[in-house]
Parts: structure tokens; C-alpha cells; sequence
């Protein structure tokens, strides 16, 4: 086997390859060899079918077979020869002259291909310790615990109809028949029939329920209200609506004790031990936004401090899964890049620096977990298994047998909690002050432009 280095640039290389015909006819004749042991033929004792005949009979599959054995020999002796990390498996380029092609796999001519591949950067890693970071934290008010409470008791509250002519009031309940449409045109769930609305609950977009105070059963009315920025269909984010609204009637809610015995019909031993697992769950609440805003703070910190060279390949894959959901969700939600201000070229400008710092700070994190020795154990796993399969309600053995048989799913699943792992590595090292501050700025949404670092924490190939 010969091997020829054609390119050296950057993180690329590109090898020629020559596999002479003389070695190529002698690893057939091994396989074919191999075979006459084992093969069965009719008009042949077993054993005994000729060297020749077989070769008839299986040369080419088998010389396929000797061709990709060859081939990954070749790759394995470029990077084992040359010390490298992949970032990607190799891309193999075979001759495109079928009459090559046939003289390789009947051992009449040398085998050439040429093998392109990209490596990993490399870098050098910090000790972390004079990155800070701030951590924030927030009380649980007794208020919070309240409101938690109220929400429970809302939920099992009973409502009476209210005398003919009563208006409605706030905490009053209003059910209501709508239609709804943007600058006239009516757009997917703006219908709604025997709707029921508590007022103040803000369970509908911003300025719905303030419109129907003071409202009676049989009333019309015209309601404007506008849906948030942030609304999970994108089509109508930022939209005005235009509803029209039929009162059908309204209630006034009964009066419900909160005490020991509604605690008790909630499976718990009285109110105080209620209270005290919502202020815990609150508190885990407060710790989890805590922790996502620490962690994002690092992801920045670490993005502006290490800039190195990037596999062109990884980035380009991590663009086109970025870019096939930015598709999919143009087209779900009808908008194109010109109802969003902005062209396609500069939103894929925009993605392509997403993808450029997920791929960057995933070969990051996946060098500091290397070095730290950073492990996902068995025990981890099973939890995360266990935990996958009871999302789903009545198909947990399906789901458990799928990741079990599944070493790419299992590693999807393994991803997440590895990333977390290393940046708690990273966390433990750096100074992190603590700063209180309201729960309003604690629990402010993240900027989410990156989801997640999931593929690109995983061990690279080679």
C-alpha cells in the first residue's frame, strides 16, 4: 500500500492511495481460501470446490468485500501513521473509470481512491479559575407560596350563575363564544365555543380578560388584544386580533377554604406540609433558572476567550440542521424572511455564526471533559432511560428496548448529561459571586440562540 499526502492545509488533508494488484489477488485468494471451507455447492464434496470455480462464482462480492476491508486498513494506517484526530470520518473518492474499476475487483489493476479528511483543532485549555461568573438567587416569599395555592384551589373551585343582568366583575368566570381575525382575516384557533374565562387568571393573551369586565350573559362585543412577541406560534407573534365576542353567561365563584382539610384531599397531612412542598419545588425552580443562567454566562465567557480554526465540515452540518428547522418552521408557521424584516441572506448569516459558535464550544467542552476525565456512569444512564421511557405512558418496554439496541440513540440520550457535567466541571472552578435579586429578573427568559451543544460534545471520530 502506498500512500501519498497531497494536501496539508489547515485542518484538511487529502491522501492519495495505491493499492498494487498483486496485494489486492492475494487478499482474495485468502478470502476465497477462507471460503472453500464453508461454501456448499452442488457436484462438490464439501471442501473440496475449486480455488477457481469459486472465484467464478463469488470473486467480485467477495473482492467488494476485500476493497472495503482495504479501504478502512487505509484510513486506519493514515491516522495511526500521522497521530491524528478526526473531527469527522474520512469522505473516500473512488475512480470514476468503470474500466479501473472492473481490473481492482478481478485483481487485473492497482486500486486508487483518494481520502479527504478533516482534523481536529488544536488548543490549549485554561485552569478557569479567573473566569467569574454570577450566580443569582432569589427568596421564596410566603407571597409566592400563596399564589401557588390559590392556583390548586382554583382549580377544584365551584362557580354559581349570576341573577340575569349581573355584571361581570373581576374572579368572576365568563363563557364566551369568539371569533377572531388579523386585519380581517381569520387565521387558525381564532374560534372558540362555550370558552370559559376567569377573569383576572391571564390564562388568554394580554388585554382579553380586562376587555370583558363588565359584561352580562347576551352581551356583544368587539375585543382588541395583542398576542406577545414571544407567542409560541410565530405567524401570529406580535399580532393584533380583532375578536368578536358572545357572552353566553357568567358566575361568580363560591368561597373555598383553604385549611388543613383541602391539604388533606391533596394526599397531604395538613396545610403546613403543603406549604412547605411548594416552597421547595419553588426553590428547585429558582435553582434550575439559576444554574441555566450561570451556565449561559459561561458559554459567552468561554466563546469570546478561545477562538481556534473550526472543521468546515462540522460547521456546515451543525448550519444545515439549524437551517432544516428554520425551514420547517417558516413553512408551519406561513411567514417568509421579508414579513420578519430581514432577507435570507443575512438570517443565514446570522445562523451561520450560531453554528460556528456551537461547533466551537462543543470541541471546547468535549477537550475539557476529555482531560478532566469526565464520565457518564451506568447508573446515570439507567436513570436517564428510566426517566425517557416514562414519558411515555404504556410504551416504556418499546422505548427502553429501542435505546438498548440503539447505540446512536443511547449516545443522543448520553449527550445532555455529559455537557452538563462538564460545565459543572467548569463551574467548580471558576469564582462565582452570589447577587439577590427579585424573582422577575431570575426567572426573565433566556435569549435562546443555541439549544443546545449536544453533538458536538460527543467523541469526535478517530
Amino acid at each position: 500500500m502506498q500512500v501519498t499526502e497531497t494536501l496539508s492545509q489547515g485542518l484538511k488533508r487529502e491522501y492519495d492511495i495505491s493499492l498494487p494488484a498483486s496485494d489486492l489477488a492475494a487478499k482474495l485468494n485468502g478470502q476465497l481460501a477462507e471460503l472453500k471451507s464453508k461454501v456448499r455447492i452442488n457436484g462438490f464434496r464439501p471442501g473440496k470446490v475449486p480455488v477457481e470455480h469459486l472465484r467464478k462464482v463469488y470473486g467480485k462480492s467477495v473482492m467488494a468485500d476485500v476493497v472495503q476491508e482495504a479501504i478502512a486498513s487505509a484510513n486506519k494506517k493514515i491516522v495511526d501513521d500521522n497521530g491524528l484526530r478526526l473531527a469527522r470520518e474520512p469522505k473516500i473518492e473512488l475512480p470514476t473509470d468503470q474500466a479501473a474499476i472492473d481490473a481492482a475487483l478481478e485483481a487485473r489493476g492497482d486500486l486508487n481512491f483518494k481520502v479527504a479528511l478533516e482534523v481536529l483543532p488544536v488548543f490549549e485549555v485554561g485552569d478557569f479559575s479567573q473566569v467569574a461568573l454570577e450566580r443569582l438567587v432569589a427568596d421564596v416569599e410566603d407571597a409566592d407560596v400563596d399564589a401557588s395555592i390559590d392556583r390548586l384551589a382554583e382549580e377544584r373551585r365551584t362557580y354559581t350563575a349570576k341573577p340575569e343582568g349581573a355584571k361581570a366583575e373581576l374572579h368572576d368566570r365568563v363563557t364566551v363564544d369568539f371569533s377572531g381575525t388579523i386585519k380581517g382575516v381569520p387565521f387558525e384557533g381564532g374560534e372558540g365555543k362555550d370558552i370559559e374565562v376567569v377573569l383576572g387568571s391571564n390564562s388568554f393573551i394580554p388585554g382579553f380578560e380586562e376587555q370583558l369586565l363588565g359584561v352580562a350573559a347576551g352581551d356583544r362585543r368587539t375585543i382588541q388584544a395583542t398576542f406577545p412577541e414571544a407567542y409560541a406560534v410565530r405567524a401570529l407573534a406580535g399580532q393584533t386580533g380583532d375578536f368578536d365576542v358572545t357572552v353566553k353567561a357568567v358566575a361568580a365563584r363560591e368561597a373555598f377554604a383553604i385549611d388543613d382539610e383541602f391539604a388533606k384531599g391533596l394526599g397531604f397531612e395538613g396545610l403546613d406540609n403543603l406549604k412547605a412542598m411548594i416552597r421547595d419545588r419553588i426553590a428547585a425552580d429558582y435553582a434550575r433558572a439559576s444554574r441555566d443562567k450561570v451556565k449561559r454566562q459561561l458559554l459567552d465567557k468561554l466563546d469570546t476567550q478561545y477562538g481556534f480554526e473550526l472543521p468546515e465540515g462540522l460547521v456546515n452540518q451543525e448550519f444545515d440542521s439549524i437551517w432544516t428547522q428554520v425551514t420547517r418552521e417558516q413553512q408551519a408557521s406561513g411567514r417568509s424572511f421579508a414579513d420578519e424584516n430581514t432577507t435570507e441572506d443575512a438570517v443565514r448569516a446570522d445562523y451561520r455564526k450560531i453554528a460556528e459558535r456551537r461547533v466551537r464550544l462543543g470541541l471546547l467542552l468535549a477537550e475539557v471533559g476529555n482531560r478532566a476525565d469526565v464520565k457518564v456512569s451506568d447508573e446515570e444512564m439507567t436513570q436517564a432511560l428510566v426517566a425517557r421511557a416514562r414519558s411515555y405512558p404504556g410504551q416504556e418496554k418499546q422505548v427502553w428496548d429501542f435505546y438498548r439496541n440503539n447505540q446512536q440513540a443511547l449516545a443522543e440520550l448520553r449527550a445532555p448529561i455529559y455537557e452538563e457535567k462538564v460545565v459543572d466541571h467548569i463551574i467548580g472552578r471558576a469564582r462565582v459571586a452570589e447577587r439577590k435579586t427579585p424573582k422577575e429578573e431570575l426567572l426573565k427568559p433566556i435569549d435562546d440562540e443555541m439549544p443546545g451543544l449536544a453533538q458536538e460534545i460527543e467523541q469526535p471520530a478517530g
